[in-house]
């Protein structure tokens, strides 16, 4: 499938007519192009501004193996089913060409090559001023933000870490368990990208693999006579917290084996309370079989490095031949819209999907939450009440 050309760039709009300014849309993947597609449909200009050279950009740089934990069916865009060949769980590059052919065919107007560096009121106060590549000024009427949750790697700065001299990579950077063939890897980070890279690297014959957990995940079924866990994950998103915490208590003990003989038993907060957190459930692709075979084993939580070796948080010492990190991303944020006192304490937008922030009427934000219902279902909905939300602003 070949892309969609890319559009020119649009130049500094300078009129001073509101409704002459289109919406602009930071972020050419899945919440960026769903919001794009629902403006449209609501008969509003929209502009996607993307960094890379085309879409899905974070999709395409994931891990070879990686296909959704969410189901075909509720994954889809508005506007476009996901082709029922790509399977029920879809993988990385099927996805990619779904998102392609999603802007295709919406004829979406989107501007690659461009990076937005900073979101600003104008002066007239009634519209944003958006600041980007090669000294472009763009007006937008309102903006969208949707850079992506996984926008920039974070790698800890582990006491020591320049001494150690095997390979040390951010899980952005892996792309399969073959260039580990027959190596000593320690996964740090049990979260679905550690747990899923510790099974590849298994099935890719590395020859040892440890998974370093600081906090025991709750791990659950992706599914189980084919029910997908992403319909728990709908159907209790307004129940209490404690009332699924009880559930999911029970519903783990059936179905999921003790494992704390191998260094995983079972979480002592609940499930649900977890996820509102933002630390979603594990869900299992070979990591349980994994580690009752001993095939990934789990250590503890890495505290720095010393002398090439890495220094555990149980006071012992491996000496893998490599380490991947799967230590999450942060949103990077900061720069882009910090100025405007619209993120909290730890980075994250105070609101989003159709809400704005009190000070900053017409900024919206999708995708920078981890619902257990599932991401892309909740991106597809959070851009239907997006557009409506500027809508009914701009009447």
């Amino acid at each position: 499938m070949e892309d969609s050309a890319p559009r020119p760039a649009p130049q500094a709009i300078t009129a001073a007519n509101p409704a002459d300014r289109p919406v602009y849309v930071i972020g050419g993947g899945p919440g960026g192009l769903a919001a794009a597609y629902a403006l449209r449909a609501q008969g509003i200009r929209a502009v996607v501004v993307e960094k890379a050279d085309g879409v899905g950009a974070s999709w395409r740089r994931h891990y070879d193996r990686l296909h959704l934990h969410t189901t075909r069916r509720l994954s889809a865009l508005p506007g476009l089913a996901i082709p029922r060949r790509f399977g029920r769980w879809v993988a990385r590059d099927d996805l990619v060409r779904y998102l392609e052919k999603y802007a295709e065919v919406h004829e979406l107007e989107i501007v690659t090559g461009v990076e937005v560096s900073r979101v600003e009121r104008t002066a007239d106060g009634i519209g944003w001023l958006l600041r980007a590549t090669g000294g472009r000024e763009l007006l937008g009427s309102a903006v969208v933000v949707a850079t992506g949750y996984n926008h920039t790697p974070h790698l800890p700065r582990w006491p020591g870490r320049e001494t150690f001299t095997g390979d040390l990579t951010h899980a952005a950077d892996y792309r399969s368990g073959k260039e580990y063939a027959g190596r000593d890897v320690l996964v740090v980070g049990v979260g679905n990208t550690g747990a899923e890279i510790a099974v590849d690297l298994v099935e890719n014959g590395a020859g040892r693999v440890r998974l370093a957990v600081r906090t025991v995940p709750h791990i659950v079924r992706r599914s189980t006579a084919g029910w997908a866990a992403q319909y728990s994950g709908i159907m209790i998103r307004r129940l209490p917290v404690a009332l699924v915490d009880r559930i999911s208590r029970v519903m783990a003990k059936a179905s999921i084996p003790d494992l704390s003989a191998h260094g995983l038993p079972r979480p002592d907060t609940g499930l649900y309370t977890r996820a509102r957190q933002g630390a979603i459930p594990v869900q299992d692709v070979g990591l349980i079989d994994a580690v009752r075979k001993g095939r990934v084993e789990i250590v503890a939580a890495v505290e720095g490095f010393e002398d090439g070796e890495v220094v555990l948080a149980d006071g012992s010492r491996v000496s893998p031949d490599a380490v991947v990190a799967a230590t999450g991303y942060v949103r990077a944020l900061e720069g882009l819209v910090g100025h405007l006192g619209v993120l909290d304490d730890q980075g994250r937008p105070v609101v989003h999907g159709p809400r704005t922030p009190k000070d900053a009427p017409g900024l919206f934000f999708t995708g920078y939450t981890t619902p257990i219902s599932g991401t892309l279902r909740e991106l597809a909905l959070d851009a239907e009440r997006i557009a409506k939300a500027v809508r009914r602003r701009s009447r």
